[in-house]
């Protein structure tokens, strides 16, 4: 059977969070991206426009939604980074789909 090292790092990967080169571990989400890149925030609230980034990580708070390669409205903690993924911050109110 075959039993990974304990010192094993995880393969990393490159996304983009609004522009700057962030290395991510393998299997980790979007918005782990986001906290690794250290912005000071992924999206505002459409009423007060109070900054947020992830918070639940876990699907439940949308505290996370960002555009993700061109798509918006999408719960960052909820997607798997990918090799050359784009994420950048939610421009304006979400939009409920059909």
């Amino acid at each position: 059977m075959f039993r990974a090292r304990p010192d094993a790092r995880p393969a990393r990967i490159e996304v983009l969070v609004e522009g700057i080169p962030v290395l991510v571990p393998e299997g980790a989400s979007a918005a782990a991206a986001v906290l690794l890149a250290g912005l000071p925030a992924i999206r505002e609230t459409p009423v007060s426009a109070s900054p947020r980034l992830p918070l639940c990580m876990m699907g439940v708070c949308f505290d996370c939604l960002a555009e993700i390669d061109g798509v918006p409205n999408r719960q960052a903690c909820m997607v798997p980074v990918a090799p050359g993924m784009r994420i950048a911050r939610q421009q304006g109110a979400r939009v409920a789909r059909p």
